[in-house]
């Protein structure tokens, strides 16, 4: 495992990727930039538009990397996709939801939350 922080991150959220995309879900924008934020990785699947915040611990001691994705950051993701959404006019009427994958260890392993928050909060 690289261990300059950002050859890691890239070097995990590419295995997210070939994880989701062997699973059947097709990419539509990577580390996609938008006001409010960045989405690390926004799929299809099967109409579903999925935004995936992919985060990596080395070390779990204070908890894996699900537990970082806390309010604060979930309200960044979601206005993000929003503004990702207006930019993908196409892509705004479909059903959406936030996944976050994440992995610890070397080699990392990786677990995928799906539908892990809602917008409304749920």
């Amino acid at each position: 495992m690289p261990t300059d922080p950002a050859t890691r991150g890239a070097a995990v959220e590419a295995a997210a990727e070939d994880h989701l995309c062997a699973a059947g879900l097709q990419v539509l924008a990577r580390n996609a930039r938008c006001r409010g934020g960045e989405l690390d990785r926004v799929m299809d699947d099967h109409g579903t538009v999925v935004f995936v915040e992919v985060r990596y611990r080395a070390n779990v001691r204070y908890g894996d990397g699900a537990v970082s994705v806390d309010a604060r950051k979930q309200q960044r993701l979601l206005h993000a996709a929003a503004a990702f959404l207006q930019a993908h006019p196409a892509l705004a009427e479909r059903p959406c939801r936030f996944d976050v994958i994440h992995a610890s260890g070397d080699p990392p392993r990786l677990q995928w939350l799906k539908d892990a928050f809602r917008a409304d909060g749920g």
